[in-house]
């Protein structure tokens, strides 16, 4: 008796999560949308294409879109501290930060050299 109510309430339950409609995907950015963001913002440190020639300035090229977007939001918020992307961010919408992380996700990274081989060879 006990394993035939076992089994109904699992069909039940079930039935019940087979009802629930499922989470909508995340908005994917528009990387078209984010080039003029791009050309008069973004390229004057990051570089048009996301491959910043200065060791200041990260290299976005590649990098995953949902990373991109957490760390611009993370600057928006605050929960991660730089004067100078905290101020570029804050005019910044949702929509335009997922555009701007499907944009430089997009670009094609270029390799780098290292001035530390010791430290490349760590790194491979």
């Amino acid at each position: 008796m006990k394993l035939v109510v076992s089994l109904v309430a699992a069909m039940a339950a079930t039935s019940a999560f087979a009802s629930t409609p499922a989470a909508a995907p995340a908005s994917k950015g528009d990387p078209k949308a984010a080039e003029s963001i791009v050309n008069q913002v973004c390229a004057a440190c990051h570089a048009v294409d996301g491959n910043s020639a200065t060791a200041a300035n990260p290299k976005l090229a590649g990098l995953n879109a949902e990373y991109i977007n957490k760390q611009l939001t993370d600057f928006k918020s605050g929960a991660r501290k730089n004067p100078v992307m905290g101020g570029i961010v804050a005019s910044l919408s949702p929509q335009d930060m997922q555009n701007l992380a499907a944009y430089f996700s997009a670009q094609q990274p270029k390799p780098g050299t290292s001035k530390d081989q010791q430290l490349a060879l760590i790194g491979q």
